[in-house]
């Protein structure tokens, strides 16, 4: 197995762990934030799907597939209201694994020819959809991580 396929896998390992959490918490603990923390659960699946839109279509020059409206709302640097319709976590449930489908589709079709560097939060640069697939492993895992503390927190 080559190393993307790897991702690919760890990736879809994760978001099915992501799946069972949006689907199977009750809608009141999703959507908490307890004290000290920023944002809930609800906010950190909704963000891994943006940001791997951002990272792996955005910077190689594709349109991303999935809203403008969940962009602006979940990506880097926004902090969840405490709010959330069964319309807009039934959406998120449904993208969590064809987003990544579709990524690994597109990657075999050649579609990511180019791609705008990018230096990420956690300072690693991004040269290329390879580099931002890997990474995307690392940032959903940092979310899986701050999940599970917030599982713990409030249940």
């Amino acid at each position: 197995m080559s190393t993307l396929e790897n991702a690919f896998d760890v990736t879809l390992q994760n978001r099915k762990r992501l799946y069972k959490f949006l689907t199977e918490t009750p809608k009141e603990i999703l959507l908490q934030i307890p004290h000290g923390f920023r944002n809930n659960i609800w906010w950190n699946i909704a963000h891994v799907v943006v940001t791997q839109q951002l990272l792996v279509y955005k910077f190689s020059g594709q349109p991303i597939r999935v809203s403008e409206a969940l962009v602006e709302k979940f990506k880097k640097g926004t902090i969840p209201d405490g709010t959330a319709t069964e319309e807009e976590i039934k959406q998120v449930a449904d993208l969590l694994l064809p987003t990544l489908e579709w990524m690994q589709e597109d990657y075999a079709k050649g579609l990511f020819k180019e791609y705008t560097e990018y230096t990420t939060s956690a300072n690693v640069t991004l040269s290329s959809v390879d580099d931002a697939i890997i990474f995307n492993v690392y940032h959903e895992g940092l979310h899986l991580g701050a999940i599970l503390s917030l599982l713990k927190v409030v249940s």
